[in-house]
């Protein structure tokens, strides 16, 4: 589970997931409170988290939120309740993420969510937090995920462009050429070792090279 929420979704989380992997995922995102607090918002890296895991997603204190909040809400995307927090609202979750603007509020829902062993992410508060949202760059099946353990998110935005524009979206492409020859070569009665040594071949900075050489004269 700590693989998939990483892998998937650029969650970096604590030990001691065990005893939660037979719990219905609901997703509890506490929003702001008080008058001085913004709109909710829904946070990106959890939006195929519903489609693919099985999570209900729940924002249990949002007295406002924004037009996507909304409009997911009337297409039963997620349940949106009008309201500041409740405690009951951490019942039953498996993880909540919380943005407010109170200090006070946050360690009351942290130490609440603590007791209820669910996980909890308070932003912009690194001490308030289980689990870390890691920068994630997606090439299909390619996937590499930045974390700094909370410490400089800009840092993990900084390097995941840098990483973007270094693994292009012609990645995408040779990684599928890669698993079909690994396919093919793993039906092949040959040696362990020189399957391995093919298998470092096909995935070199020549062998990539030329994949590009190729495309570049499929596409004249």
């Amino acid at each position: 589970m700590r693989r998939a929420l990483l892998d998937r979704y650029g969650l970096e989380v604590g030990a001691g997931l065990g005893a939660l992997a037979g719990k219905i995922w609901r997703v509890g995102l506490m929003g702001p409170s008080g008058p001085a607090g913004a709109a909710m918002n829904f946070l990106p890296p959890m939006e195929g988290l519903p489609s693919e895991m099985g999570a209900q997603i729940q924002t249990g204190a949002a007295p406002r939120a924004t037009r996507r909040i909304r409009t997911w809400a009337r297409a039963k995307r997620l349940h949106w309740d009008a309201r500041k927090f409740r405690s009951s609202d951490l019942t039953g979750a498996f993880l909540s993420v919380v943005a407010t603007s109170s200090p006070a509020l946050h360690a009351k829902i942290y130490r609440q969510a603590k007791r209820r062993a669910v996980l909890c992410n308070v932003g912009d508060d690194p001490g308030h937090c289980d689990f870390y949202y890691g920068a994630v760059v997606r090439r299909g099946a390619l996937q590499i995920a930045i974390s700094t353990g909370g410490h400089s998110p800009a840092l993990a935005q900084r390097l995941k462009k840098q990483i973007e524009s270094e693994y292009g979206a012609e990645y995408e492409s040779w990684l599928e050429e890669l698993g079909e020859a690994r396919k093919r070569l793993c039906a092949k009665r040959i040696s362990p070792e020189r399957r391995r040594a093919l298998l470092h071949r096909f995935a070199s900075r020549a062998s990539f090279e030329e994949f590009l050489r190729r495309r570049k004269r499929r596409s004249k």
